[in-house]
């Protein structure tokens, strides 16, 4: 599935600037044109997507939940 096929308004293209790793849950910080967003993540998805700081992401923002997707 593409990121264009999902069906959230709000996405915000950004970079990877901050990650804070947390045995179970992990806290990413994506520096976007409008400020940083922060979402808290499973540390296994942060491993599977491969994020490092610098990694290209899509913050994709629905009422309170903000997931990522790395570009």
């Amino acid at each position: 599935m593409s990121i264009q096929a999902i069906n959230v308004r709000n996405q915000f293209k950004g970079k990877v600037s901050e990650i804070i790793r947390g045995d179970v849950l992990s806290e990413v910080d994506v520096q976007t044109p409008w400020g940083i967003v922060t979402s808290v993540i499973t540390t296994r998805s942060v491993d599977d997507l491969g994020l490092t700081v610098g990694s290209e992401v899509v913050a994709l923002i629905k009422s309170t939940e903000v997931s990522l997707a790395k570009l």
